[in-house]
């Protein structure tokens, strides 16, 4: 589904329709700038334009590529990602070098130094895929998140506890959709999602 969402694969046959524009009738640069993707293991599924990739530069020019920002919301979204201490300990700080990829930094910190370029980007659309950093992303990007509030957050977890305050849950099998409601209206209907979340021990 992501894959076909970024156009990373192109479909033979129905449509991905975001705000009433077809996506492949757009070039992929014009669509990327608007998704954005924090991905599980950070190898770069997605083009980078996507802000799934970290470059070889300082700090600074990953989280604002074309210098838009100040200092300060640099320092803000650094604080609501929970990297803000991690930041002020580093001898250059905001010119701190990352090396191609972000192997310099852990895993967890890759993923939230996407999530602080995501939210300095405003994007209309948002993947979390299986995210692992310490601070519950899905928690500060779901809803009620002011941060968040005019993009849509798609989140692909196995950690089901996290899907509860979803507006939406969507269940794939095999490509197929088995169910797609609120979570609570899923339990009920004691169909796919109800059987995983008996599954996974979660009370509700």
């Amino acid at each position: 589904l992501t894959n076909f969402l970024f156009r990373v694969l192109e479909g033979c046959e129905g449509k991905i329709i975001i705000d009433g524009i077809d996506t492949s009738t757009i070039g992929l640069h014009d669509l990327h700038g608007n998704l954005n993707i924090i991905p599980q293991d950070h190898v770069g599924i997605v083009h980078s334009h996507s802000g799934a990739i970290l470059f070889s530069g300082t700090l600074q020019s990953n989280l604002d590529p074309l210098g838009k920002h100040s200092d300060l919301e640099l320092w803000e979204v650094l604080g609501l990602c929970d990297l803000s201490d991690f930041v002020q300990s580093l001898p250059k700080k905001l010119l701190h070098e990352i090396s191609e990829g972000g192997e310099n930094l852990s895993v967890e910190q890759r993923q939230l130094v996407c999530l602080a370029r995501a939210l300095l980007r405003k994007t209309k659309i948002l993947v979390l895929e299986e995210v692992t950093a310490s601070v519950d992303m899905i928690t500060l990007c779901s809803p009620p998140s002011k941060d968040f509030h005019n993009c849509t957050v798609l989140t692909i977890a196995h950690r089901l506890h996290k899907f509860m305050d979803s507006e939406r849950v969507l269940v794939l099998d095999a490509g197929r959709i088995l169910e797609y409601d609120t979570p609570q209206n899923s339990l009920q209907q004691k169909g796919a999602f109800s059987e995983v979340v008996a599954e996974a021990g979660i009370r509700r």
